[in-house]
């Protein structure tokens, strides 16, 4: 019979291999990261509403792509000598943050195809991987349409005129954007 010792170990071990593990579960797991989570807040990339270009200390900035923070800051300012002022609503995302804001997709959609269609999982989003940044308001984005591939910078989904990647070099042609982030040709974009 085993000892309370040994089941305390073996317990204890198979807990430590779980969190060991890099393995970012793909469907939503309920409370998978809380709150408390240290990737919650401002560590964790989360910006209560929009942050300025000059807030590189944040990890939503400072995490970000050095080729996409240098096109996107090129961006602002030649937006900002036409009267439009941009901001950055998400940058870059830490696992856990990109998780919750999924499983709060879900629960808000009512199914993980159609959270998909608004969120991608932490596999396959660009902003865990710094590629990705959401510019407000309106008018930033509508600025962004209009003029991001002067920059390289293009909205990568129909559905989402917030979001852009670097999708061509400077002065390029953006490519179409997909219909939303559940397309299937979005699929090993990463």
């Amino acid at each position: 019979m085993a000892t309370t010792r040994t089941l305390f170990v073996t317990a204890l071990a198979a807990l430590t291999l779980t969190a060991c593990s890099n393995a970012v579960p793909d469907t939503p797991t309920a409370a998978h990261y809380p709150e408390s989570q240290p990737d919650s807040g401002p560590a964790g990339g989360e910006i209560d509403d929009r942050i300025d270009l000059d807030s590189t200390d944040l990890p939503a900035l400072a995490r970000l792509d050095p080729v996409l923070l240098m096109a996107l800051h090129s961006a602002a300012a030649d937006a900002r000598s036409s009267g439009v002022d941009v901001y950055v609503t998400s940058g870059w995302r830490s696992a856990a943050y990109q998780q919750r804001l999924f499983d709060d997709a879900v629960t808000r959609y009512g199914s993980t195809d159609e959270a998909r269609r608004w969120v991608q999982t932490p596999n396959n989003s660009k902003h865990v991987i710094g590629r990705a940044v959401d510019v407000g308001p309106t008018d930033a984005a509508d600025w962004m349409i209009q003029h991001g591939n002067d920059y390289g910078l293009c909205q990568t989904y129909a559905n989402e005129m917030w979001h852009f990647e670097v999708a061509t070099t400077a002065g390029g042609t953006c490519p179409v954007p997909l219909d939303d982030p559940s397309d299937e040709r979005a699929e090993g974009r990463r």
